[in-house]
């Protein structure tokens, strides 16, 4: 993959993915950076089908999910993706009992940079052919979560309303953009040293403090 900050937004129906990617790449873009939105491969195929996808077809859903999230990455400084190949791998856990795309789904999104969680702290809204029920969401994002800590990957949990929910998610992102000037930060700043009192150097100011006597001194 490119140097490009890739950023994955994963959660179960209705919990606003779609809108905090928009409302992400709006805030980026506002201050002059390269970001772009990769859309969720499952809103596609269902706009393109008008029904949801079958067991066979899943494991092309998830390929082209990640092929977006490539090219999306071979051409912008700042990637904010809707959903991973490990959201359809998740649904193809949950809706037809497959385990079969997990490990290279996982391998998949083990190269972005950055993993949000979207909280189901919203309400379930119908949006056509694109979602199956509220029932789905908490088993959805308890396999989502299961995923990501059995294969050693971090998230961020975003939760909230309106504006708020998009400035939990900002500080997060700007978190990840910031980490080269921190890097740099850090190493081009004196570190703070500590001697012990028992320390050999002769110059150490701590040898010239008075120590408050034991009791097996006094």
């Amino acid at each position: 993959m490119s140097q490009a900050q890739v950023i994955a937004v994963l959660g179960a129906e209705s919990t606003g993915k779609s809108t905090l990617v928009r409302e992400l790449v709006a805030a980026l873009r506002s201050r002059g950076l390269d970001a772009v939105g990769v859309p969720e491969a499952l809103r596609l195929f269902c706009e393109r089908t008008q029904r949801t996808p079958w067991a066979n077809e899943q494991a092309a859903l998830a390929d082209e999910q990640t092929r977006l999230i490539d090219e999306a990455a071979s051409r912008h400084a700042i990637v904010l993706a809707d959903t991973s190949a490990l959201m359809t791998a998740v649904y193809s856990q949950v809706i037809f009992h497959d385990d079969s795309l997990l490990d290279s789904a996982l391998r998949a999104h083990a190269r972005c940079d950055l993993t949000l969680l979207t909280a189901l702290d919203l309400p379930w809204v119908p949006d056509g052919h694109q979602r199956d029920g509220p029932h789905l969401r908490e088993p959805v994002d308890a396999h989502i979560r299961d995923a990501l800590m059995q294969a050693g990957l971090a998230h961020a949990v975003v939760m909230g309303q309106g504006v708020q929910r998009v400035a939990h998610a900002l500080s997060v992102v700007e978190h990840l953009l910031d980490a080269p000037t921190r890097a740099q930060r850090a190493a081009t700043s004196p570190r703070w040293r500590w001697f012990c009192e028992n320390c050999d150097d002769g110059e150490c100011e701590q040898h010239w403090l008075t120590r408050p006597a034991r009791r097996d001194e006094a």
